[in-house]
C-alpha cells in the first residue's frame, strides 16, 4: 500500500464506542448483526450491520468496547442504514474479531 500523510490519517474519524444493542440481521446476503453503539454525547449512538456472527452472539456484543469509523457517510445494506464501520481484525480463517480499547475510555474518544 502507498503510505499516506499525517492529514489523510487525521481525516478518517475513529471513536470509542460501547455495543448498546444487537440482533440478527435477517434480510442480510450473509450471516451478520445489526448493531446498535453509544460514541458519546457529541456523537450519539449510531447503527450498523457487521458479518462478525462467528466469534460473537448479540449477548456477547452488548456492553463491549468497540472502535468505529464514523464519518464514511451512510450506506444501505438491505433496507437497514449503516452510520459507522466496526472496526476489527481477520482470524485465520477470515472471521472478524472487533477492535477495542480500554475498558475506561470513554465513548467518544477520538482515536489519535
Amino acid at each position: 500500500m502507498p503510505p499516506i500523510s499525517y492529514e489523510e490519517f487525521a481525516g478518517v474519524d475513529i471513536r470509542s464506542g460501547t455495543i448498546l444493542k444487537a440482533e440478527l440481521f435477517t434480510r442480510a446476503k450473509k450471516p451478520a448483526f445489526k448493531i446498535w453503539a453509544d460514541f458519546g454525547p457529541d456523537i450519539g449512538v449510531l447503527q450498523t450491520s457487521a458479518q462478525v456472527t462467528i466469534h460473537y452472539t448479540p449477548e456477547t456484543l452488548v456492553g463491549r468496547k468497540i472502535l468505529g469509523c464514523t464519518n464514511l457517510g451512510e450506506k444501505n445494506i438491505a433496507g437497514f442504514i449503516s452510520q459507522f464501520l466496526l472496526l476489527g481484525f481477520a482470524d485465520a480463517n477470515g472471521a472478524i474479531r472487533l477492535a477495542s480499547c480500554d475498558p475506561l475510555t470513554r465513548n467518544g474518544e477520538k482515536l489519535h
